[in-house]
């Protein structure tokens, strides 16, 4: 192994970057005005919390600020190179964090991530949100099988989460992830609560999943509408 790849490697950078990823994501919050649709979205949910929140891939970077002071959170990150800078930012923004992925199957309750999937439903037990992304890894924009195996498993809605930003840097890797930019026009667009019966079969299971997804999506168009200066469309 190279003496670059070392050091890119070394836990010493990682936890600096994450460390420094923290601290400018911190200086978009605050130099930014976020909007939340509907506007009342916490005290709709409020008697159903501990919730999953879903979110995309790569559109995840604002997240740890929907979170309240009084609220608990965890969310789920992979092991990889990239993960453990995440974790690390996610840490110092007050997130707990759930180490563990998916496979390409549409599952994380596999690939080593069965610690992970009990992890989580002790996390909601204990009254926890939980947040995670819902895509296939690798696979854009298409939700997997295990989030809504883990809300049937713990009996806890999925709220779909979408954020964007007037100013981006949007980079062509496979999740399209959008970096966001200091003083921007900020938007949370938060979907309908979506509950998965706790005898649903396979049947009822891709149904949810195709709730996610389409959910996720529209949140996601009207936050990008909303962001560059459209009005959200309803529903």
């Amino acid at each position: 192994m190279s003496l670059l790849r070392r050091v890119s490697r070394s836990p010493a950078l990682l936890t600096f970057t994450g460390i420094v990823a923290s601290h400018y994501l911190r200086l978009v919050w605050n130099t930014s005005r976020f909007v939340v649709e509907p506007e009342d979205i916490y005290d709709r949910i409020r008697g159903d919390l501990p919730v999953i929140i879903a979110m995309w891939h790569g559109q995840h970077f604002m997240m740890p600020f929907i979170k309240k002071p009084e609220h608990r959170a965890k969310v789920l990150i992979s092991r990889h190179r990239d993960g453990e800078i995440n974790a690390v930012a996610a840490e110092r923004l007050g997130i707990g964090t759930i180490r563990g992925s998916g496979d390409h199957g549409r599952r994380f309750d596999r690939k080593g991530g069965v610690g992970a999937f009990k992890a989580m439903l002790t996390a909601l037990e204990e009254g926890c949100n939980v947040a995670l992304t819902a895509d296939v890894p690798k696979v854009s924009r298409v939700a997997g099988l295990g989030i809504v195996m883990l809300a049937r498993n713990s009996g806890r809605p999925i709220l779909p989460v979408a954020m964007a930003t007037s100013r981006r840097i949007e980079l062509s890797n496979w999740d399209r992830s959008a970096v966001n930019l200091p003083f921007s026009r900020g938007v949370t667009i938060a979907g309908d609560l979506i509950r998965v019966p706790a005898d649903a079969d396979e049947a009822e299971l891709e149904r949810c999943r195709r709730a996610v997804e389409d959910s996720l999506n529209d949140a996601t168009r009207r936050a990008y509408a909303r962001a560059d200066g459209g009005k959200a469309a309803s529903g």
